[in-house]
């Protein structure tokens, strides 16, 4: 395991099907790319994850959202790539986009546009969306700095992307993006 400060180098770690640590708007995150089954059911074991529940994907900029939004009417995309002052996940109807490894038992997947820099930087180096959990084991508070993320995984994970973490104060709130629906706050 190794602290990158390079997007390009992290990028490629998750094109070859690595599992890195990121900061995210309000904690650290686990990313892989979510359509490497491998990676991500690494993540779930890191996390003692079921799959069922399902994985948010993150992206850094309109563009990457785009096989979801040719999906969603007018008013759905314009949520979906909407800036808010709360960083915001939306739970998009998919059964033919992302894999049900990432869907877990649902007909949808939650989706989040970033705000925040570091996660645009990686997504624009990846060129695409990303997984984004919370890097913590299920049960443990999710990882607030570096020094965490690696007391939780060690060398379990491929590398640290050694960036600051955002200024949000609570993870992104999960929303319905046709009726507004909060599951999460």
């Amino acid at each position: 395991m190794r602290f990158i400060t390079s997007e390009t180098e992290l990028a490629d770690i998750i094109r070859k099907g690595g599992v890195i640590a990121y900061p995210t708007e309000a904690v650290w995150g686990l990313g892989c790319d979510p359509f490497n089954e491998l990676a991500v059911r690494r993540i779930l074991a890191l996390k003692s994850r079921p799959e069922s529940k399902g994985l948010i994907l993150v992206a850094g900029a309109q563009e990457e959202l785009a096989p979801w939004l040719k999906i969603l009417d007018s008013d759905a995309m314009q949520r979906l790539v909407s800036l808010n002052e709360t960083p915001t996940s939306w739970v998009v109807p998919d059964t033919q986009i992302t894999p049900s490894w990432v869907r877990g038992e649902h007909k949808s997947v939650a989706i989040r546009l970033s705000q925040h820099s570091p996660v645009q930087r990686l997504c624009a180096a990846f060129k695409g969306v990303i997984v984004s959990t919370s890097a913590n084991p299920a049960g443990l508070a999710p990882a607030m700095n570096a020094d965490e993320v690696y007391a939780y995984f060690g060398d379990k994970i491929d590398a640290i992307f050694h960036a600051s973490l955002g200024e949000a104060s609570q993870p992104s709130q999960v929303r319905d993006i046709l009726t507004n629906k909060l599951f999460r706050a």
